[in-house]
């Protein structure tokens, strides 16, 4: 019944936005859910497992964290803690709950809640687990107190707290279900399964549905202890392409489109849609990896400075967005600490002609490119290799793309590795070190294990080491200073990239409210309202 009640609402929205005839939706169709056309790209619905764009947006609406990233996207705001406080060299943070904060089951949130999930995060090894590195010890003196204990100074785990995949879940209801936080997590956790179907935080949204490819479903948690979210029902419906978005936004089926691109967005003329361009921090990169089993030429650093000179960046972001994004320095995203007067990439074709003629390589080389299918931020990433096997093509570089599923490259650049490629990254807090963790040469970190080939090749940069070091233990312009300095090696390093910042189409109908980006949730949904 649900689903007819839902498609009646949708046909009479399409025939209001289409003019055929003038409708006024009866009371039951207003109570429609909201829809979200977007490409969902999921990896997994555990909040400590999952790592996608889509999965921002999941967690932040049915998890919390103990701190949450205010709409400035720069300052941290009381979530389910109401204070903190850090020693003074920044290795021990000690916070306060709220004693009136409850799961959706009803229970309270504690301090064992607290430690069972930031003991599973890092256990468990897998993506967002970088977030606790450093982390030895996790105290709870009562049920309303938590010390965290670290090796280190670490002068942005606050702001580490702030992000979706730092929310606290339910340790009861999860361990009860095959969830473990022992120091065994990573071969012992059984919860990911179970997690695909139940949520369970303490946010304004539980998961009512998911199913892979087609939609995920959200209701509101009735037993929300913070204001009750305007929407009772959200639902991101699967739609891969810009295109296809613009379609459903039009006709009335979507409410909001999530990946419109600007082309795109110039064909949709409606009075009954709003379309608003803003800057983002989210970017798209290219990377390298020595270590790939694939390569056929050693991509040392001389090779990968020639292919970074033949790019043609400018013309990648006319080509992608049609001008509608920014260039980028470093790994570190535009507006973060330490990217002030950074050197912009350069497309220098005889520089690069230089380099490889030096490594006797100036007749050329084949490179194996394997790049997900997928659209995102209104770039599509299989295209964007095409224009960058153009700009290879002069310096005699041939780049044999290989599209695959997203899947399929998550498993293939980890084993057995992928020698180039295109990926994109969306922060998940105000802050830079979370780059440096993941994108920079110091050991452990995603892309120095990826790019290695899990240490095939040394490439861990003992400078960028020493540097995080100093600027996780640095106060007010000093932190600027060191990361400005990081960024300028993972700059040499040309292991990442980025090609094109796009700016983001926020496009939605007009009865919408409470539209906007967010650099930790990409959309909060809990701010949305239907006027």
């Amino acid at each position: 019944m649900e689903g007819i009640l839902r498609n009646a609402a949708r046909a009479a929205a399409a025939c209001a936005t289409l003019g055929a005839l003038s409708v006024t939706l009866p009371a039951w169709a207003q109570e429609r859910p909201l829809v979200i056309a977007r490409n969902l790209e999921i990896n997994s619905l555990d909040p400590h497992r999952a790592f996608c764009d889509t999965c921002q947006i999941y967690l932040s609406a049915t998890y919390q964290g103990l701190v949450k990233l205010a709409a400035d996207d720069r300052s941290i705001e009381p979530s389910l803690a109401t204070e903190w406080k850090a020693n003074d060299n920044q290795t021990e943070f000690t916070f306060k709950l709220d004693p009136k904060a409850v799961f959706s089951d009803g229970s309270p949130v504690e301090a064992k809640d607290v430690k069972w999930t930031f003991e599973r995060l890092k256990n468990l090894q897998a993506d967002p687990s970088f977030m606790m590195k450093g982390v030895t010890a996790i105290e709870t003196p009562d049920d309303k107190t938590v010390v965290v204990k670290m090796e280190s100074p670490n002068s942005e785990f606050i702001g580490i707290l702030a992000a979706p995949y730092a929310g606290i879940i339910n340790s009861e209801v999860a361990s009860s279900n095959g969830a473990s936080a022992g120091a065994d997590a990573a071969t012992a956790d059984k919860g990911e399964t179970w997690f695909l179907a139940n949520s369970a935080g303490s946010g304004p949204y539980v998961l009512d549905t998911y199913r892979p490819d087609d939609e995920l479903r959200f209701r509101a948690n009735d037993k929300f202890w913070g204001a009750a979210p305007a929407v009772k029902e959200i639902v991101i419906d699967q739609s891969a392409d810009a295109v296809s978005q613009a379609q459903m936004l039009q006709s009335g089926a979507a409410d909001i489109a999530m990946q419109v691109d600007p082309d795109t967005a110039e064909t949709v003329a409606s009075p009954d849609l709003t379309i608003e361009t803003v800057p983002s921090y989210n970017y798209i990169y290219v990377s390298f990896s020595p270590g790939a089993a694939g390569n056929q030429t050693p991509l040392d650093r001389e090779v990968r400075q020639a292919l970074a000179y033949a790019v043609d960046y400018q013309g990648a972001i006319d080509f992608t967005v049609g001008g509608k994004g920014a260039l980028q320095a470093s790994p570190i995203p535009n507006g973060f600490p330490g990217t002030d007067d950074l050197p912009m990439p350069e497309e220098n074709l005889e520089k690069a002609k230089e380099l490889l003629a030096a490594k006797g390589l100036q007749d050329g080389f084949t490179v194996d490119a394997t790049v997900a299918s997928i659209n995102v931020y209104g770039v599509d990433l299989a295209l964007l290799m095409q224009k960058l096997q153009q700009d290879l093509a002069r310096i005699n570089v041939t780049l044999n793309i290989q599209p695959v599923a997203s899947a399929v490259w998550r498993q293939q650049i980890v084993n057995p590795g992928i020698p180039f490629s295109a990926r994109f990254y969306a922060p998940d807090y105000y802050g830079s070190a979370q780059y440096v963790q993941f994108f920079g040469m110091v050991p452990g970190s995603w892309w120095e294990r990826n790019a290695s080939g899990q240490g095939k090749v040394d490439l861990v940069n003992q400078k960028e080491v020493d540097l995080l070091q100093q600027a996780l233990a640095a106060s007010g312009d000093d932190v600027a200073r060191l990361y400005r300095e990081i960024a300028l090696e993972m700059i040499n390093d040309r292991i990442i990239v980025p090609v094109v910042s796009p700016n983001l189409i926020l496009a939605y109908r007009n009865e919408v409210a409470g539209v906007r980006y967010s650099a930790c949730c990409n959309l909060p949904l809990a701010e949305l309202s239907m006027k």
